[in-house]
């Protein structure tokens, strides 16, 4: 897999302080063109990003998340590990897709890489770019998962989202189409919740669409009416243990807390409320991967949401630490 390319160098900070280390301490970078993840079967967390927002443009969206996984690298690199562990994270970065083929193409290079993390049992996180490359993960994770034949259980896709994200993807590629791509090629493969959906946000055809392929499908308005977590727990109750992928588009954030995103409103989820559920998930399910989408630096206030998609990160590495 040619194209890719290697993290900026400058983005791994350190202090040089064996007292107080970094993130930034902790990775190393690796090269998906030369896959070495057999050697490094013991890292907490595979990390690699898509500079790209084109999928945004195509879908008439305000273009910037392109910027998002540099930033959100150059936030969680310079925080320090979870104190309350002793283990020192072994984090793996590999780099970024480059945009030298066609989007289809970047989709489904992205889409392979995924499937190759996955199929090494391997934690790892993508970021964003557009929620296009949502098929790009799912798709990796699911072939993956599938392929494990003593796996009972199907796996879980979650997708905390303002948006269904189900548009028809024969005209275009676009950040509208990734689940309706994925349950178009995976009907009946996997159990798929998307939460904090909201109305004006959505259009009455592709609702009934999603919930006819066998969506559960939770508006904010059910969240914030019964709270997030008794939410989850009801929902999930007969998906516990199962293998997950967790899909984070900012958009689902209230515009106070993550204003930099192509499409953000005033209602939306809370950071905190996430975080809890993050604890959770862990907890409960084998959660193996995180893929956040559509912050975008040109649009945000103080670094606001690239410095949240950073903690929520930093969360889901936290949770990893704790199951060791």
């Amino acid at each position: 897999m040619p194209s890719w390319t290697g993290s900026s160098k400058d983005l791994f900070v350190s202090r040089n302080d064996p007292l107080d280390p970094r993130l930034g301490d902790r990775a190393q970078s690796i090269s998906p063109s030369n896959n070495n993840l057999s050697s490094n079967a013991d890292a907490d967390l595979v990390l690699w990003g898509y500079p790209d927002d084109e999928g945004i443009r195509l879908n008439g969206g305000r273009v910037g998340a392109a910027e998002a996984p540099s930033e959100i690298r150059r936030v969680f690199y310079k925080l320090t590990s979870d104190p309350r562990f002793d283990h020192q994270p072994q984090i793996l970065d590999a780099g970024n897709i480059s945009l030298d083929l066609e989007l289809a193409e970047r989709h489904q290079q992205a889409s392979q890489w995924a499937q190759q993390v996955t199929d090494a049992n391997l934690a790892w996180v993508s970021l964003g770019g557009g929620h296009d490359y949502g098929y790009a993960d799912g798709a990796g994770f699911l072939r993956s998962r599938l392929q494990k034949t003593n796996t009972k259980q199907l796996p879980l896709v979650l997708n905390f989202d303002a948006h269904l994200d189900v548009r028809p993807s024969e005209k275009n590629l676009n950040s509208g189409t990734p689940f309706y791509r994925l349950l178009n090629e995976f009907s009946g493969q996997f159990d798929f919740v998307e939460l904090g959906l909201q109305p004006q946000c959505n259009s009455r055809a592709h609702f009934q669409w999603a919930a006819g392929k066998g969506a559960r499908l939770v508006m904010l308005e059910e969240i914030e009416q019964e709270g997030l977590m008794p939410i989850l727990k009801r929902v999930l109750a007969k998906h516990l243990g199962q293998t997950l992928w967790l899909s984070l588009d900012m958009d689902a954030m209230t515009s106070n807390e993550a204003p930099g995103c192509s499409q953000s409103w005033t209602t939306g989820l809370r950071a905190r409320d996430l975080m809890k559920a993050f604890q959770w998930l862990s907890e409960n399910f084998n959660w193996q991967a995180l893929s956040i989408y559509e912050t975008s630096p040109a649009l945000d206030f103080d670094n606001r949401t690239s410095k949240l998609a950073a903690q929520f990160l930093h969360r889901f590495l936290s949770c990893r630490l704790a199951r060791r």
